[in-house]
């Protein structure tokens, strides 16, 4: 399946789920994810750019240190939410587009942070958004990643395996992907690997694009 197709295919899962996506995610969250979404925003500072925004749930857990952030994401259905939220917060900090992750309408060097939380699971191509990633940060700046992978108990990773090609073909979601492999084939230098949640799923990951910022 070529990358337009996979979009297209992300597009409809996410604009047919938007209105229950929260509620969801949040029990998935509460019963096996833990608070790795908590962790990923608390490590963003200045410029920041989201990847695969959604409904934007990490947007109110941005603290003082974030200057400004652009979440980008494929589904016109998560975004119209993101936006209602943007809307009651009244505030300028925040900038929504609907674009892709794996082509970014962004300049090179331009941001201080890429986030991303739970979205290597469904981008079709993740080692092109890592690419693109790597391409707008700045020389030092600092990826930051939460995601679902292959868990670390050999039971667990089996019946993952089982049940993924339906979590792809009804949910667009890759269960046993391991995203640190993309970030090191893009170029980035990887400082922490943790794995959390229930049966370890969970991969919290800090990397940085080498080099120093100029200023």
């Amino acid at each position: 399946m070529g990358q337009d197709a996979g979009n297209d295919k992300v597009v409809e899962v996410f604009d047919r789920m938007a209105a229950r996506y929260e509620k969801q995610m949040g029990l998935f969250e509460r019963f096996v994810l833990g608070r790795a979404r908590q962790w990923a925003v608390a490590q963003a500072e200045g410029a920041v750019l989201e990847i695969a925004v959604g409904s934007g749930l990490n947007l109110p857990l941005y603290g003082s240190q974030v200057d400004h952030i652009v979440g980008v994401d494929l589904s016109e259905g998560m975004l119209d939410i993101a936006r209602r939220k943007v809307a009651r917060a009244d505030t300028a900090r925040i900038e929504l587009r609907q674009g892709d992750a794996q082509a970014l309408d962004l300049p090179d060097d331009s941001v201080d942070t890429v986030v991303s939380t739970f979205t290597f699971c469904t981008i079709p191509d993740p080692k092109l958004a890592s690419e693109e990633a790597f391409r707008v940060l700045v020389p030092g700046g600092q990826f930051v990643l939460a995601e679902h992978g292959p868990s670390t108990n050999a039971l667990g990773r089996a019946l993952m395996r089982v049940v993924e090609p339906l979590s792809v073909r009804f949910g667009a979601d890759h269960l046993t992907r391991n995203p640190v492999p993309y970030l090191v084939d893009a170029g980035f230098e990887i400082d922490q690997v943790e794995r959390t949640g229930r049966g370890g799923i969970v991969f919290r990951v800090l990397a940085h694009k080498p080099g120093t910022a100029a200023g």
